[in-house]
């Protein structure tokens, strides 16, 4: 077992009130199970050349970009080539897949998102994920991983419960539903049209879609710990500070749909939110599009 580091302890996952405590895994648990055949370490990152700089041993690495987009159409792989992907990583029916990247696990529960659309089962998320993996001093290593051929099956994709697509959020927004904008408060209020330290690029229109709730996506997360807040905090954060009901249809959206997979990840799974749907054509299409109604403060 891996010698860890002094750093700010975190509270253990099955005690901090979520929903579904199953979908996250702590460091330590990823680090006893880094020879077990029937856990699969999938590295998911913004970075695209960070996984080669050095990874968890074992891990295998899902580019989001190439992997998991269609080539020609923005949309997603269909299941055909979902399931070549995931067998080609040496996935099975019965493997637990284990997701965790870079940026707070942005790019992880995004790849988790799309896994979703297809039903597939076992997925989970490494609570803190490089950031806290790194601090604590356990092993990365640049050795490439080889694997037999999973038999993994992959059904058929169904977007209806957790994807919205444009028009779906217009009639959301005439029905006056929740709605949450997880992007930075610049990109909120128009002065951006990208996170600010990211080139502007992207849309030709800023501001948000009328009505939408500014809670930025990182505020889920401890800063010291990189790990999700215990649900006392989620709560507070989502229903007590910005009224959102737990209970209601609600559409999140950033400018791609990553950082908004992470707030669907984290209402959805954390605090057990049932009606909770990713827009991942996001501020890109929206900012974009011709006739739809853009709200600045």
């Amino acid at each position: 077992m891996t010698q860890v580091q002094s750093i700010p302890a975190v509270t253990p996952i099955e005690k901090r009130g979520y929903a579904h405590p199953e979908v996250l895994v702590s460091t330590a648990w990823v680090d006893q199970h880094l020879s077990d055949p029937k856990v699969r370490l999938v590295e998911s990152n913004e970075d695209l050349l960070l996984y080669d700089t050095g990874h968890i041993p074992g891990a295998v690495k899902i580019d989001w970009t190439n992997d998991l987009n269609d080539p020609v159409v923005r949309d997603y792989v269909d299941r055909e080539k979902l399931e070549r992907l995931l067998r080609a990583r040496g996935i099975d029916q019965d493997t637990t897949i284990v997701f965790y990247g870079d940026k707070n696990n942005w790019w992880a529960t995004y790849a988790l998102w799309v896994l979703q659309l297809f039903g597939v089962k076992n997925v989970k998320v490494m609570d803190g994920g490089r950031l806290r993996w790194v601090d604590e001093g356990r092993p990365l290593t640049t050795d490439q991983p080889k694997y037999k051929e999973g038999n993994i099956k992959v059904g058929k994709r169904d977007d209806s419960k957790i994807r919205a697509f444009r028009d779906e959020v217009l009639d959301h927004l005439k029905k006056k539903g929740q709605l949450v904008d997880v992007r930075s408060p610049e990109e909120f209020r128009g002065e951006k049209t990208h996170m600010p330290e990211y080139p502007q690029e992207g849309c030709l229109r800023g501001g948000h879609i009328p009505g939408a709730k500014s809670i930025p996506w990182a505020k889920a997360i401890d800063p010291e710990t990189h790990t999700f807040r215990p649900a006392s905090e989620l709560k507070k954060l989502y229903e007590q500070d910005n009224s959102l009901r737990g209970d209601a249809e609600t559409i999140a959206y950033c400018r791609i749909g990553e950082r908004s997979s992470h707030t669907w990840f984290a209402l959805t799974y954390l605090l057990g939110c049932e009606k909770v749907r990713n827009y991942d054509g996001s501020w890109t299409e929206w900012g974009n599009a011709v006739r739809l109604p853009v709200e600045k403060p």
